[in-house]
């Protein structure tokens, strides 16, 4: 006689077995989380709220940073560093929060320590406090670079340091030598036209994108000074943004090959462009290779033979060479510095406070906006030729440090 077997109704459905305990673990953790992105985003939105109607001092009420308890900020129960919607310096730069904020990109040592959108979120941190000067800090710099490159007697070849009938050397083509014959010796200044710290307040123009809505043209014409790279576009669609006011502004020599035709036959296109600049003195790196030298020379010749008033200078090659030295010890290895790297590491040695604008290297500003790559256009450079976001990196640390002020949020 067959026996009919039992069939168990609960068989391979594993009840309250493993395969279901662990749904039901996987569905109460997606519940928890989601429960606290919803009470986080109602803190964040509150705690930005609040944040916009403090000023000054009141700020001290802002719970968005993870800071120790004693601090005048403390953190919110799902706490976080965020961004300080328009916190224009409403901390003293001494306060402790700023202290923390300033060791949060300080503790940074080289740019491959963190993701360029952490670094982004610290910057974004630090706008809250006020910049100020540090003085011990800055003299500290401007002592280094004294040092090594001695701008108020080197930035320029002159008739002081470099007489008639020695030879110079190329800065990059060292094996070429110039000899410096009287014809080209009466091209040079008697001396440097600026001493050590002669002027004030100094902006330093860069030509990067995030000066476009930037609103700051009268703060950087309020300057004592004023550097630009490269003969950029300052017509009155610009100036709002950027100023006019130029004092100094440089050329490369590439500049005259591409756009004005070596000089070789129509100037006046090339000396109207210099118009917009008034009497701005106009540099050129005439000793960077042997190729520079005479379309240099001719940017000389041009403006003599118009009587223009302004200053035709040469940078020196040693100087540049010692200013790249520089630079390499602090992380920036390039092929070539930018011309803007080189005029902050002038106007240290030639200002008392120096203010920069313009100067960014990443396709996006601080808050995550994709931005051109100028304010005027959007033409990228050489690829492998400058080292850009070592350079502004090391302007943030100078930032920080209260040596040099760096400007990326647009100007009240």
């Amino acid at each position: 006689m067959t026996r009919m077997g039992y069939a168990d109704p609960t068989a391979g459905r594993d009840l309250l077995g493993s395969r279901s305990l662990c749904f039901i673990f996987i569905c109460a953790f997606a519940v928890v989380t989601l429960v606290q992105q919803i009470l986080y985003g109602k803190n964040y939105v509150k705690s930005g709220q609040q944040f916009s109607r403090l000023h000054g001092d009141e700020a001290g009420n802002w719970s968005g940073l993870n800071l120790p308890d004693d601090s005048p900020l403390r953190p919110a129960r799902y706490g976080r560093r965020r961004f300080l919607e328009a916190s224009h310096g409403v901390l003293e730069f001494n306060s402790t929060s700023c202290q923390m904020l300033r060791k949060e990109i300080l503790d940074v040592k080289v740019l491959t320590m963190v993701k360029t959108s952490e670094l982004f979120e610290r910057w974004r941190n630090i706008q809250v406090c006020r910049w100020e000067q540090n003085k011990e800090e800055t003299n500290k710099f401007k002592m280094s670079l004294s040092q090594c490159c001695n701008a108020p007697s080197f930035l320029f070849t002159t008739k002081r340091n470099t007489p008639s009938g020695t030879k110079l050397r190329y800065e990059v083509d060292t094996s070429g030598v110039l000899h410096i014959s009287p014809e080209i010796f009466k091209m040079f200044p008697d001396d440097m036209p600026y001493s050590r710290s002669e002027f004030k307040r100094c902006a330093v123009i860069g030509n990067g994108g995030i000066s476009r809505n930037s609103k700051c043209g009268k703060e950087i014409d309020s300057a004592d000074f004023v550097f630009r790279c490269n003969i950029p576009p300052i017509s009155d669609k610009y100036s709002g943004d950027v100023g006019s006011k130029t004092d100094f502004v440089t050329i490369n020599p590439s500049i005259i090959t591409e756009r004005f035709q070596k000089l070789e036959k129509w100037r006046k296109p090339f000396y109207d462009v210099l118009q917009s600049y008034e009497n701005a003195s106009v540099v050129l790196p005439a000793f960077y290779n042997t190729r520079n030298t005479d379309v240099s020379f001719r940017v000389k010749y041009v403006l003599d033979d118009f009587s223009s008033p302004r200053g035709v200078y040469f940078f020196h090659p040693q100087y540049l060479l010692n200013v790249q030295r520089f630079w390499s010890l602090q992380g920036v290895r390039a092929k070539r510095l930018s011309s803007g790297l080189m005029l902050v590491t002038a106007a240290m040695e030639l200002c008392e406070e120096v203010h920069l604008y313009g100067f960014w290297a990443f396709p996006m500003n601080p808050a995550g906006v994709f931005i051109t790559h100028h304010y005027y256009d959007n033409v990228k450079p050489r690829p492998g030729f400058h080292a850009m976001p070592h350079e502004i990196f090391n302007f943030l640390h100078m930032h920080t440090r209260g040596i040099l002020h760096l400007h990326t949020q647009p100007c009240s």
